[in-house]
């Protein structure tokens, strides 16, 4: 069996309430929360990136584990923020991990959901005996065009997850995927900013995808939703996450402990594993959670996986005081940020 034997996150310290970019646009700030059902969000510092925030994460994800370095020989980096248009940062994340040359690196990108197609093709690799051991990172330092929605959403963090075949914390029961070519969101090369679909968005592209992925996973495994404990979705926002989840038979005390979203906003390939990682928190051998993400284009990858006694070992037990070390800053610090002054 692969699975997951470690991870690993990190969320910038510093904050924007949604009420602050509200009032600079002349919006209503109770109306903005209330559609977007986000409070504040998560903003990466001057100095932080896509890449020194995968170090963090990573170096949490390896530091939990006596595992030779040398035996993980997949590196694996999924963002839609990579700090080179060319030139890998699997490789340097690996050169700052201490990892041995004699390794498989590459980065992935499918907008929200590189970090969870480089899972499974992680979990392939493992399985094929090609690696003892493989490094996923899904990393971002999301943004959005000023007076744009993605202004209040677009977030920043990180999530690594180091797969093995021994000492599992999760096992990967089994996965599946869903996939179409559908115009929802874009960013072309030389664009600084994304651009939206309209009518693409919603219902033909995010609850699209995740209800046909989960339906599969559901239909191979002969699960439902009543048989997991947890289920986690990628959040964009407060809401979909929620509706889609209801749509497929979920409780809300089965997804309400992964809306991350609500406090740290979209960290976009990190969303997703950041509810895990949340979920993590809380969750008890043998229990099943359920994942799914989406990544605009379009797809979705959906998985389930069981809880092993060895989590308790390796329980991070810190995501609220993570979360809780916070500073608040304001819209001129955060128009620095993230580079646009």
């Amino acid at each position: 069996m692969v699975g997951i034997v470690s991870y690993g996150f990190y969320v910038p310290k510093y904050r924007i309430k949604t009420e602050v970019i509200a009032n600079v646009w002349g919006k209503n700030p109770e109306d903005v929360k209330k559609s977007l059902l986000i409070e504040e969000k998560a903003v990466a510092g001057i100095d932080e990136d896509s890449l020194t925030m995968a170090f963090e994460s990573a170096s949490s994800a390896l530091s939990r584990v006596d595992v030779d370095r040398n035996k993980i020989k997949v590196v694996l980096f999924g963002s839609e923020t990579h700090p080179y248009a060319v030139n890998p940062a699997s490789t340097i994340l690996a050169e700052f991990l201490g990892i041995e040359k004699n390794y498989l690196a590459y980065d992935t990108e499918f907008a929200c959901k590189a970090a969870t197609g480089a899972l499974i093709s992680a979990q392939g690799l493992i399985k094929s005996g090609y690696s003892d051991y493989a490094l996923v990172t899904g990393s971002d330092k999301g943004m959005g065009k000023t007076h744009d929605v993605l202004e209040y959403t677009a977030a920043s963090g990180a999530v690594s997850l180091l797969l093995g075949k021994d000492n599992l914390i999760l096992e990967i029961l089994d996965f599946e995927s869903f996939s179409s070519d559908t115009p929802d969101f874009w960013r072309r090369e030389g664009i600084r900013y994304p651009s939206h679909g309209g009518r693409f968005t919603g219902k033909p592209s995010y609850f699209y995808h995740i209800e046909e992925a989960s339906k599969s996973l559901f239909k191979k495994t002969h699960l439902s939703a009543k048989d997991f404990s947890f289920a986690v979705f990628h959040m964009p926002n407060g809401k979909f996450p929620v509706q889609v989840a209801n749509s497929l038979g979920f409780s809300p005390t089965q997804i309400k402990d992964s809306l991350t979203v609500n406090y740290l906003g979209n960290s976009y390939t990190a969303s997703a594993l950041m509810g895990l990682a949340a979920i993590l928190e809380k969750a008890k051998p043998g229990n099943l959670i359920f994942l799914c993400s989406y990544g605009s284009g379009a797809g979705s990858d959906s998985f389930a996986l069981r809880v092993t006694k060895n989590l308790f070992g390796k329980r991070r037990k810190e995501f609220k005081h993570v979360v809780e070390d916070k500073k608040y800053i304001d819209y001129p610090a955060y128009l620095k940020f993230m580079e646009i002054i």
